[in-house]
């Protein structure tokens, strides 16, 4: 499965910062529209796999494959490469958060930044909480999906100490959302375009990115 994984690298990468390199959205870029596909396609297989026990979707599990790599792209200074959570995945593998991701986008510039795809349910306020029907409990909560920052909190990322690393095994971070995109979860190239649109937006704000509804 890693080898498979492996050989489709090039052609999301092709594809991806093909593709990108014009100024369209995934919709309207056949491109894109192709990455989108076999990106489906890799994620039914891994979850076809999954299902027969021939391999763990599990982060925490060491060998596990839980994501994979679905393209690169150069944007001026900035290299985004794309990552797809074959299912929703906790947001720290030992912290309950109630956040989960779906996707990971790597930023290298002067420093690496991370940023997410994310769910999480929340209460609805507006829920009628007298009401008597089946669907009441899920009534109660919303799941809403936004893109946020990985924003590091143990071990500072700042930190000189090497033992504070060495004592480490799992860094942990809170989620900085940066983006809200509403109840329904968009498709891995339809996000990366948000993504894209954020960077830009935020390289070319000198005040710092702010959250926003698009």
């Amino acid at each position: 499965v890693s080898s498979l994984l492996y050989s489709c690298q090039p052609y999301f990468n092709h594809l991806e910062s093909t593709g990108r390199s014009a100024v369209s959205l995934c919709a309207h870029n056949p491109l894109l529209s192709f990455s989108q596909q076999l990106c489906d396609k890799l994620e039914q297989l891994l979850l076809t796999y999954a299902s027969h026990d021939l391999i763990s979707l599990d982060e925490a599990e060491p060998n596990s494959i839980s994501h994979f790599c679905v393209g690169q792209v150069q944007l001026g200074q900035m290299k985004v490469i794309t990552f797809r959570y074959c299912k929703p995945t906790p947001y720290l593998s030992r912290v309950d958060t109630g956040v989960y991701k779906r996707m990971r986008w790597n930023v290298e510039r002067p420093q690496e930044d991370h940023y997410f795809l994310c769910y999480e349910d929340i209460q609805n306020t507006h829920a009628d909480p007298d009401s008597e029907s089946e669907d009441a409990s899920n009534d109660n909560v919303v799941r809403m999906w936004s893109i946020g920052q990985w924003v590091q909190v143990k071990p500072e990322r700042t930190t000189d100490n090497l033992y504070d690393w060495i004592l480490c095994e799992v860094p942990e971070a809170s989620y900085r959302r940066l983006l809200f995109l509403g109840r329904n979860e968009p498709s891995s190239c339809t996000a990366t375009d948000y993504l894209q649109q954020l960077l830009l937006t935020c390289h070319q704000d000198t005040g710092g990115c702010k959250a926003v509804i698009p």
